[in-house]
């Protein structure tokens, strides 16, 4: 964990310049926070593929049942008469060498009615050699990363996109640099969602000005998944920021979800801060030991050093650090967590 440093460093008179990247938040570790607080298990859809609309010149299009995944991807499709291996992978944006592959056939192998064809792959692949787990309906649900695996393997095995997957997973987005996010051997991830009710995430937000939800306040409908699911938050994290909820209870509406840890001092952002009328955090006062990526995660902050900059120049933030590597910053300084409500140093 970053930002853990002595209290006894001598404070380096530094100040921070421009990132290439953005701040990576969610790296820092909440305690009992994890992928594994609920495991999905969703009833794919099975459904007919829709009609065409009709032209002269389109070929028809397949009539045959689709299998869905909770995201809406065509994972299997049964074959109807006149169906063929190419029109079927042209159909679904695969080639047809793939498709005939996926189901141990040779292209050109004529199609008889009523045939279920995978349009994934039956198995490992390189870049996602784990096990995985599958529903009634041969949907994937859950997956076990093992070493040497990639996103790129994992989302082409299991038909998903970067998104889809940090969806399923309610988190931001997914990391594999290092093998210190998202992709670690061992990690069991989560491939679907669960079903949530139509009614859910329709509620009021609050925002930071960083464009964050700081405040959430349920309707009907909602569910610890739908707010994960919207808002990229465990159920772990939710509960974590909001002590008054409970896992095995219901959400009722009106309910004010924080979502963000705010008042909850996190390793690395242990120091006090101010808010505005409606809970929004303004300034912050760091502590020993505090890093930029924590003060930012803590607070739904995606620019801390835009929030600190200079008054002269095009610099960086004017703040000041005891391990610039690191991130980590001197203990004593208080800085804006609020882009609209920067502090900018004269002295810089």
């Amino acid at each position: 964990m970053v930002g853990t440093g002595s209290t006894s460093k001598t404070p380096s008179k530094r100040r921070a310049w421009p990132h290439a990247a953005a701040i990576v938040l969610l790296l820092g570790g909440l305690a009992g926070c994890s992928y594994s607080d609920h495991a999905a298990e969703p009833a794919a859809a099975v459904q007919s593929t829709p009609a065409p609309t009709a032209s002269s010149a389109a070929k028809p299009a397949l009539s045959g049942e689709t299998v869905r995944d909770s995201f809406g991807n065509v994972d299997f499709y049964t074959t109807a008469a006149g169906d063929t291996l190419e029109a079927v992978a042209k159909a679904h944006k695969l080639s047809e060498a793939k498709v005939a592959g996926f189901n141990g056939l040779q292209p050109g192998t004529p199609l008889t009615p009523g045939t279920r064809l995978r349009l994934i792959p039956a198995g490992p692949v390189p870049g996602a050699k784990g096990a995985a787990t599958v529903d009634a309906n041969g949907i994937p649900t859950g997956y076990t990363i093992e070493p040497e695996d990639s996103l790129a393997g994992i989302t082409y095995r299991f038909n998903l996109t970067e998104a889809q997957l940090a969806e399923a997973n309610k988190v931001p987005f997914t990391y594999e640099k290092g093998n210190v996010f998202f992709i670690q051997a061992g990690k069991v991830i989560q491939l679907q969602k669960k079903p949530v009710d139509s009614r859910s995430g329709s509620g009021t937000e609050v925002n930071n000005s960083f464009g964050q939800t700081v405040f959430y306040t349920t309707v009907d409908g909602d569910s610890f998944d739908s707010l994960g699911y919207k808002f990229r938050s465990t159920t772990a994290q939710i509960l974590l920021y909001n002590p008054s909820l409970a896992a095995d209870q219901p959400l009722p509406a009106g309910t004010k979800v924080r979502l963000i840890p705010g008042a909850l001092k996190i390793e690395g952002a242990q120091g006090t801060f101010t808010a505005d009328a409606n809970g929004i955090p303004l300034t912050y006062t760091t502590a020993p030991g505090d890093s930029e990526r924590q003060v930012s995660f803590r607070f739904g902050v995606t620019d801390l050093r835009a929030a600190n900059r200079p008054s002269k120049g095009t610099g960086g933030a004017w703040y000041e650090f005891t391990d610039l590597p690191a991130g980590e910053l001197a203990p004593g300084q208080t800085i804006s967590v609020a882009l609209d409500k920067p502090i900018n140093n004269p002295e810089r």
